[in-house]
């Protein structure tokens, strides 16, 4: 019996081995035999640090493969509709991820060996969407019988499944599901059931607490975008926080009377992070409907554009900051804050660092919302605007830290890659606006920085000194209002002709097909959401193949035309943005009705300014990796991220390149990031930026990567999911470790 007893006390404590992994901001040099990475984004406060240093400057050369997860392989012949943006976690030595289709699965984090798998579509219609991660919960009790759970959302469903088997938490919601849409209704005539609400970003937990926010559709039938506190054991709603306030909340004078009836988003849609200490949760939210144009919501639109700070228990609003008033622009705040702690005037400080598409950095007092460094409410263009615009007249400018993308394009940003391509930018420079990020859209066009990064979806890194670690974009975006009922007969005549060189030859001039070999595309949009037939035509999918020969516009036209062909209604852009988060679009027939909205003008998509040979249409470069010391609001340096190897071989500078994803910062003295078009993972010397590896993956890195240490090894880890941009596909999860 004595015996039995001292086994099972050694089995507790291998269980609750994390329990014995010091705080990871409190750092430490002697890191534990293993060292989870237990969270999205590392730890709560988001920082993607780690204190392990075995893997370090002076060994990261040696660095080797270690094993690969065929995650595409896992899900069989299903196809692979989007990229794998997942940053895994690892709890106990098993690491969590997704597949490109959305099933969870667990492998043993040494070796790879997968342990189970979840298919949340099994016997169901698959909804797609991007999903970033996972989230683990465990009860308190401790011992033999602790709860441990996965949670995760895929399409409209948010998951709770067992940890160690993957079987779904009965007692979780219905058989461990709970919809998406709980906690959003209201006294609106809104019918919940027919919007779009996923989550592409994992929550935070606090206690017995999940804090949830969602993605939603971007046009005029997105679903409110309110930010809820879920009872991880039951599912239940335990309390919801308006983002368009309701009569009696503050904020509701900001909006037009009754707006919160007929607007939707304002939502969080990039993820959030918690102070446990505090019990705070903080986040930053999305613009409202409709993303471009404002006619109908006239006002300062409190809580878009805002970084939000709330009770994680009761879900009470202790402070917000707004970045963007009345956003015309999809300023979206693109990704989680990160808590730092910073000296400010001699002070140790307690921060929450904040960074944007448009390329700034926002510090702020975590306890009162008060920027550390000044900002001005500067005035900015007015007009000229649609009609029935009202653009709000000031907008903050940060005066420190400096942008870390450029704000707006200038003749001076003209490339000069080639003779031929200077004087093909320069002719649409000329003939289009440009000046102002403030500009407000116009039928006219306008060519902006912001729309797709500075900063996007993959976020930062922070060390324990201070210093924020970010990846921008330095893209051109061509921004052009259409008035609807000319762009609707424009994309009816365009759509029909690339549906008759593209899809007739197999679905017939009809679209009825020819039986389950070639399926009738009729109605195809009762079957499919405009994001699923967009991600099929990019990818393919059984005998379907692969249309990524077709431009993204000529995609999103051709997708419009199919959902339209049988009903001629308005039906606004398909999720095709850069970041991805855009939800698809239902429209109603009847402009008379309150909801959904259909507004009078919408943009030409999200349309990347290249020039004729498919670079950037500004001088490089073109993506960046930047340190950012916090402390002071200076630069430590900033550096090209990724290259074109054509461009290189013919002697051009390294120009960096557009990126997807984001840093992690370890003790070893490294940023480990991907993310790159030319699909390489690198580490950098944190203190001067020099690159100090490199690897070539077999796809797209477009995800986070992460590092953790199992049997006394330190390992990296990154989704090679491919597919984005016109990528090749691919779907393993590769880790690396010394030799």
């Amino acid at each position: 019996m004595k015996y039995a007893l001292q086994f099972l006390g050694l089995g507790l404590l291998i269980l609750s081995s994390t329990a014995l992994v010091p705080n990871w901001d409190e750092g430490g040099t002697n890191p534990p035999r293993n060292q989870d990475w237990p969270t999205y984004g590392g730890n709560k406060a988001g920082n993607r640090y780690s204190t392990l240093n075995q893997i370090n400057l002076q060994n990261v050369k040696n660095l080797k493969v270690a094993w690969t997860f065929d995650a595409a392989g896992a899900d069989g012949k299903a196809g692979r509709p989007l990229e794998i943006q997942c940053q895994p976690i690892v709890i106990n030595g098993i690491l969590y991820g997704l597949t490109p289709m959305l099933k969870v699965f667990a492998v043993d984090a040494a070796t790879g060996k997968q342990r189970w798998l979840f298919d949340p579509f099994k016997n169901k219609s698959p909804r797609f969407n991007q999903s970033r991660g996972v989230m683990y919960w465990e009860s308190r009790d401790g011992g033999p019988g602790t709860d441990r759970r996965i949670l995760y959302s895929a399409g409209s469903t948010l998951y709770a499944l067992n940890a160690l088997t993957g079987e779904p938490v009965v007692d979780f919601g219905t058989n461990g599901e709970v919809d998406l849409r709980e906690g959003l209704q209201d006294e609106s005539k809104r019918d919940l059931s027919k919007l779009s609400v996923t989550s592409t970003t994992p929550g935070v937990i606090y206690k017995d607490i999940l804090v949830l926010g969602s993605a939603v559709s971007e046009q005029g039938d997105a679903a409110p975008g309110h930010v809820r506190g879920f009872d991880i054991r039951t599912g239940k709603v335990r309390w919801v926080f308006h983002t368009i306030p309701q009569p009696g909340e503050k904020g509701y004078e900001t909006w037009p009377k009754d707006a919160y009836k007929r607007i939707g988003g304002a939502n969080n849609w990039a993820g959030m992070v918690l102070d446990e200490k505090r019990g705070t949760v903080y986040f930053g939210t999305g613009s409202p409907s409709v993303d471009f144009y404002g006619g109908i919501r006239a006002g300062q639109n409190l809580y878009s554009d805002c970084i939000l700070a709330l009770n994680a228990e009761t879900g009470n609003m202790q402070w917000f900051y707004q970045t963007i008033h009345h956003d015309l622009w999809d300023r979206d705040l693109p990704c989680p804050p990160n808590l730092m702690t910073v000296k400010h005037n001699g002070k140790t400080v307690d921060a929450v660092a904040q960074t944007t598409k448009d390329g700034l950095v926002y510090v702020l007092n975590r306890d009162t919302g008060e920027s550390l460094f000044p900002v001005e409410e500067r005035k900015v263009p007015t007009s000229p605007a649609l009609p029935g615009e009202v653009p709000w007249p000031t907008q903050k400018f940060p005066t420190k830290p400096a942008p870390f993308a450029r704000q707006v394009f200038t003749e001076a940003d003209i490339t000069t890659r080639t003779p031929e391509a200077h004087a093909f930018v320069k002719e649409k420079f000329l003939k289009t606006r440009s000046g102002d990020k403030f500009m407000p859209p116009s039928l006219e066009g306008t060519l902006f920085f912001g729309i797709g990064g500075g900063a996007e979806w993959g976020g930062n890194a922070s060390d324990p000194q201070g210093i924020l670690y970010q990846n921008s974009n330095e893209m051109v975006w061509d921004l052009r209002m259409s008035d609807l009922a000319a762009r609707n007969a424009e994309i009816a005549s365009k759509g029909k002709t690339l549906y008759q060189a593209n899809c007739m030859a197999c679905h017939g001039p009809d679209r009825k097909g020819s039986g389950q070999e070639y399926p009738s595309l009729v109605d195809l949009g009762k079957r499919l959401s405009g994001q699923e037939i967009n991600a099929v035509l990019r990818s393919g999918r059984g005998r379907m193949p692969s249309f990524q020969h077709i431009s993204d516009q000529d995609r999103f036209t051709l997708v419009r035309y199919l959902l339209n062909a049988d009903t001629k209604t308005a039906e606004p852009k398909p999720a095709e943005s850069q970041d991805q988060h855009n939800a698809p679009v239902l429209t109603g027939t009847d402009e008379k009705v309150d909801f959904p909205y259909i507004p009078p003008y919408i943009n030409n998509g999200y349309t990347r300014f290249f020039d004729p040979d498919g670079y950037p249409a500004v001088k490089p470069p073109w993506g960046t990796l930047n340190a950012i010391d916090l402390n002071t609001g200076e630069y430590l340096w900033r550096v090209p991220l990724g290259e074109f190897p054509e461009l290189s071989k013919k002697g051009v500078p390294i120009t960096g390149t557009e990126n997807y994803g984001g840093p992690i910062v370890t003790a070893g003295g490294l940023v480990f990031i991907a993310g790159t078009k030319d699909e390489r993972i690198r580490a950098f010397d944190k203190k001067t930026g020099k690159v100090v590896w490199e690897y070539q993956l077999p796809a797209g890195g477009f995800a986070t990567p992460i590092t953790y240490q199992v049997g006394g090894k330190q390992y990296v880890v990154i989704a090679a999911g491919g597919v984005k941009n016109g990528h090749k596909p691919g779907g393993s999860y590769m880790a690396f470790a010394l030799p």
